[in-house]
C-alpha cells in the first residue's frame, strides 16, 4: 500500500527552545512519507539555523510576523503532501502519532482529526483531548490536567486543538484554511465550526500521543486577540436565527467579560477588540456571507456538541463564575430546543 504523503507545518517565533526536538520528532514519524515546512515568523534562537540543515525540511520566511493563522496559510501553500499536519514548535510527536491521526482523518465523514495532547513533563496527564465549545463562543483546553486513562476512548470533539491536528490538503484548500485576519487564537475554533457546518465530524485519536511543552500566558496581545476573535467567530459563523435566540445571553456575556477586564486590568484590550470589529465591519460582513453560503448543516445540529458550563482547569475562574454558569445553564435549557427545532 502507498504510504500517506504528509506535509507537516510548524511555526517558529521568538527563542523556540524546543524547535529542534519538535522538528526531529516530526521527521522521525513512521508509516508516512513526511516533509516539514517551517515558517520563520521571527525566530531569534539558533534552532532555525539547525533545522535548515535537516533533510526534508524547507524554511520559509515571510516579510513580517504573520501570526499563527497567517503562518499556517503560508506553510500550507508550500505543501506537496496529500495531508497537512499542523504541529506546534513546542510539541513532540510520538513516532506513530501522525500516521494514526491521518488514518482517522481519512475515514468517510471525518473532516479532521487531532492527536492526544499530553503535558510534556507529565505525559500521563492530558493537556487537551479536544476543546469544549461554550454556546457563547468561549473555548478552552479540554481535560487539562486529567489522567490520560480517562480520555482513552476515541470520540467526537466540538473543536480541534491547533497544537496537533491533521486535515486533507484538498479540504484545507476548499475552505481556504484559516483567515489570516485572526492572527492567533480561535482560528481552530472557527475551522472546527466550518467543518461541522459541512456535515463533517472531528475526531480525537487517543493513541496518537503528542507531548506538549504547554505554558499558558495571559499577555496583553493574547487577551485582546482571544476576546476579539471570539466575537469574530460568533458574528460570522453563527446563523442569524442563532444570534437572535442567544442575543440576551451574548449581551450578558459581554457585560461579564467587561467586568472581568475591569477587575483584571485589561479593559483597554477588551474595548480595543470592539474598535477592530467596527473598523473592519466590511470584512466581517463579507466573511459572514462566505461562511453562511458554504454551510450545509444548521446550528441546531451543532448545538448538541456545545456546553453551557465554563470550566477551564488551566486558568483561575473569576469571581461570579458559579452564578454565570447557573444563568447560562438555565438559558441554554430554553434556547437549545429552539435552535434544534426545524
Amino acid at each position: 500500500m502507498t504510504r500517506p504523503q504528509v506535509t507537516a507545518v510548524m511555526l517558529a517565533y521568538g527563542a523556540e527552545p524546543y524547535l529542534v526536538n519538535a522538528a526531529r520528532a516530526v521527521l522521525a514519524s513512521t508509516d508516512v512519507d513526511i516533509e516539514l515546512v517551517v515558517v520563520d515568523n521571527g525566530c531569534t534562537g539558533d534552532g532555525i539555523d539547525i533545522v535548515k540543515g535537516f533533510p526534508q525540511v524547507r524554511v520559509v520566511r515571510p516579510e513580517q510576523n504573520t501570526g499563527y493563522s497567517g503562518g499556517c496559510r503560508i506553510g500550507a501553500a508550500e505543501a506537496t503532501g496529500d495531508w497537512l499536519a499542523f504541529v506546534n514548535s513546542d510539541a513532540i510527536v510520538a513516532p506513530d502519532a501522525l500516521a494514526k491521526t491521518v488514518a482517522v482523518a481519512a475515514e468517510p465523514g471525518v473532516g479532521a482529526a487531532m492527536a492526544s495532547i499530553r503535558l510534556a513533563d507529565t505525559p500521563e496527564l492530558i493537556n487537551t483531548s479536544g476543546n469544549p465549545l461554550h454556546f457563547t463562543g468561549l473555548s478552552w483546553a479540554g481535560g487539562n490536567g486529567e489522567p490520560a486513562t480517562a480520555h482513552a476512548v476515541r470520540s467526537k470533539v466540538p473543536s480541534l486543538s491547533g497544537c496537533c491536528f491533521v486535515i486533507s490538503r484538498q479540504r484545507w484548500q476548499e475552505l481556504d484554511g484559516f483567515a489570516a485576519e485572526y492572527f492567533a487564537y480561535h482560528e481552530d475554533t472557527e475551522l472546527s465550526l466550518r467543518l461541522w457546518q459541512r456535515g463533517l465530524r472531528l475526531e480525537y485519536v487517543p493513541d496518537a500521543v503528542v507531548r506538549h511543552h504547554y505554558e499558558f500566558s495571559r499577555n496583553d496581545l493574547k487577551l485582546y486577540l482571544v476576546e476579539r476573535n471570539r466575537l469574530v467567530t460568533l458574528l460570522t459563523a453563527y446563523q442569524t436565527r442563532t444570534l437572535v435566540v442567544l442575543a440576551p445571553m451574548l449581551l450578558l456575556t459581554e457585560a461579564a467579560m467587561l467586568a472581568a477586564a475591569l477587575a483584571g486590568g485589561w479593559t483597554r484590550q477588551k474595548t480595543r477588540g470592539w474598535g477592530w470589529l467596527w473598523r473592519n465591519r466590511s470584512w466581517v460582513g463579507a466573511r459572514r456571507r462566505q461562511l453562511q453560503a458554504e454551510r450545509t448543516v444548521p446550528d441546531g445540529v451543532i448545538a448538541e456538541l456545545m456546553t453551557a458550563r465554563v470550566a477551564p482547569s488551566n486558568v483561575d475562574s473569576p469571581p461570579g463564575m458559579g452564578v454565570f454558569n447557573a444563568v447560562a445553564a438555565g438559558y441554554w435549557a430554553l434556547a437549545r430546543p429552539l435552535l434544534q427545532r426545524r
